[in-house]
């Protein structure tokens, strides 16, 4: 008996879908062409490859903002990626968006953090000549490093959400196009990263001892007194205000913008930039470092055969800053200090 499978998908996508959602039959394919699977449509082959990449198991081991934080509850890249995902999953049903598209690009927007988080990546971007940007080395996996360097061969709007959901402290809403993901479901995850993390950097801080509640409740009146409550409130904001407008741009209403705004700012100077924070940053900006410079001035420990995590997939002509610059991001936290303590820490001996 014949499986028509994706088919029926991609008729129900097309039957139910908002006309503003990217269906999977418009797709405009892969960078390498493959079969269709008969049961799974692009996307959600997509969202199943990162799923089951290494990148993606070692985000559980990435620091989100805190240091190998020695407490169970204190977020990583990996339970991010899953929040990011439950978010825009939540906008996107509202909206009559596609889901798979929503959980690829979430779930794979965050592969190419550096370990110590915003550390590494601050490093690696002074270390690197042409500098570092952690999306553009979330896309560099997904083409190139995973599978031995076969890549994830991802579809074209997976990868360009991955690509543009990053947004600094830049505008979450840009007046200019451009700068957001071509399709709605990348923009709903772009926005929904910010959403994720404001809340939950805010959560993990008081659990810290870093800042207490009261500290920001003159912000979050008016969105509500728990994590919960605030990530609900600008989650219905978005999507009332979106479909008001009806639109293939998000939008949000000034006041919520405004919030997450200051929200932003709030975590920048009383979280990110104090002290305590701040020691840890400087720590592991050391070690990434002296960890670059060390493989910089060793790069034949790299080479294929004398270290098994280091993928042989470069071709004669690939300096040895690039080999180091993908090496060192891909390693976890834990494996970073692992790898600092056996290099640089002298071992204990006797004399016989």
């Amino acid at each position: 008996m014949p499986i028509h499978i994706r088919e029926e998908t991609t008729e129900r996508e097309i039957k139910n879908l908002s006309p503003h959602a990217c269906l999977s039959k418009n797709s405009k394919g892969r960078l390498r062409p493959e079969d269709e699977c008969p049961i799974r449509v692009c996307f959600q082959r997509d969202r199943d490859r990162i799923i089951h990449s290494k990148t993606f198991r070692r985000l559980t081991h990435k620091t989100q903002v805190f240091l190998a934080p020695t407490g169970d509850h204190y977020r990583t890249r990996l339970t991010h990626a899953l929040e990011v995902a439950q978010i825009a999953r939540t906008i996107g049903v509202a909206l009559r968006l596609n889901g798979h598209l929503i959980e690829a690009i979430a779930l794979g927007h965050d592969l190419g953090h550096t370990p110590f988080g915003h550390a590494g990546e601050s490093m690696l971007n002074e270390l690197h000549p042409g500098g570092f940007r952690h999306y553009e080395q979330s896309l560099r996996i997904v083409d190139i490093l995973e599978k031995k360097g076969r890549g994830l061969n991802l579809t074209h709007e997976v990868r360009d959400g991955i690509l543009k959901h990053s947004k600094g402290r830049k505008k979450i809403l840009p007046e200019n196009l451009k700068k957001l993901p071509k399709t709605l479901e990348g923009q709903v995850v772009r926005v929904s990263d910010i959403i994720a993390y404001v809340n939950h950097d805010l959560d993990d801080a008081v659990r810290a001892g870093i800042i207490k509640e009261q500290d920001y409740a003159h912000i979050t009146r008016n969105l509500g007194q728990t994590n919960s409550e605030r990530i609900g409130a600008m989650v219905r904001d978005i999507i009332i205000r979106t479909l008001e407008t009806d639109t293939c741009i998000l939008d949000m209403s000034e006041e919520v913008l405004q919030t997450i705004n200051e929200l932003r700012n709030f975590l920048f100077e009383k979280v990110y930039l104090t002290s305590q924070v701040h020691h840890d940053f400087i720590k592991a900006m050391k070690i990434v470092r002296e960890l670059y410079e060390y493989f910089l001035e060793n790069a034949s420990q790299l080479a294929p055969g004398k270290n098994k995590d280091y993928p042989s997939i470069y071709a004669a002509e690939t300096t040895d800053h690039r080999k180091v610059c993908d090496f060192v991001a891909g390693m976890t936290d834990r494996y970073a200090l692992d790898l600092y303590t056996d290099i640089f820490f002298p071992k204990p001996w006797s004399v016989v």
